[in-house]
């Protein structure tokens, strides 16, 4: 069994693999002002409530595009288990062809999982702080994407820019045409991101020129993804699918 962790700005999103099968999905806040035996301690207790012994685990791999944080997390790793985390970067071998120059390590991993899982080509959307849409060709190239403000940033956004717009709870309304200002703005958060990830899909499909596996995971995908009229396959377990994968690439 491996210990499978994603650093991402927002959420640390944590999780066991065993047999390259997901033993859980869990998500802390990504708190740099924490100290690595916080972050131990922490471990420690989501691995407790999953019945997980530490003896159990043999290996451990982090993705991260919070650098400050990914030296906390190997230090923490390393403090309650005794073993040193092999940390996504260049030089890991990926198993695909990635065209851009520096992209992020999460995107890499879910491009990975994404191959082995549901082929290609295909389009990964990662719903966090903020919104990553990557596309995977039909030859298994990982050849670019886009980057756009997440759903709550842009929410926090609204919120703070505006004098009279009151802080919401994001959810659904049962349709687009309100009167109610609190539920105008959910709606236009959630219809409206829904609406853009399609537009977008129609675009990237339009310019690869054939149409494409969607995958989305992220905190906030099952908020959003249900009202796109796209099918689009919610994966929660993506990253992690993706990190086990790697792991086993790079045993050395």
């Amino acid at each position: 069994m491996i210990l499978t962790v994603d650093i991402g700005n927002s959420n640390i999103c944590m999780g066991c693999v065993k047999d390259h099968q997901v033993q859980f999905v869990e998500r802390m806040n990504s708190d740099r002002n924490k100290t690595d035996l916080e972050y131990a301690v922490l471990c420690k207790t989501v691995l407790y409530l999953h019945q997980i012994e530490i003896s159990e685990l043999h290996g451990a791999i982090i993705s991260s595009v919070v650098p400050p944080l990914t030296d906390l997390l190997c230090v923490a790793i390393k403090k309650l288990t005794g073993i040193d985390a092999l940390v996504v970067g260049p030089g890991m071998k990926t198993g695909i062809n990635i065209l851009p120059q520096g992209v992020g390590a999460d995107l890499v991993v879910g491009a990975v999982a994404a191959i082995q899982f549901y082929g290609a080509p295909s389009i990964v959307i990662d719903m966090g702080t903020a919104t990553t849409m990557t596309v995977i060709d039909k030859n298994k190239s990982f050849i670019g994407g886009i980057i756009y403000p997440g759903v709550a940033i842009a929410l926090q956004s609204l919120e703070a820019g505006t004098a009279q717009l009151p802080h919401i709870q994001l959810k659904a309304p049962d349709k687009v045409i309100l009167t109610d200002t609190i539920a105008c703005m959910q709606a236009g958060v959630v219809y409206g991101n829904a609406g853009a990830m399609d537009a977008l899909i129609d675009r990237m499909e339009e310019e690869l020129g054939y149409e494409a596996t969607v995958i989305a995971s992220g905190g906030l995908a099952p908020l959003i993804i249900p009202h796109c009229r796209h099918k689009i396959i919610l994966d929660d377990e993506l990253l992690l699918k993706g990190l086990d994968i790697l792991f086993y690439k790079n045993l050395k």
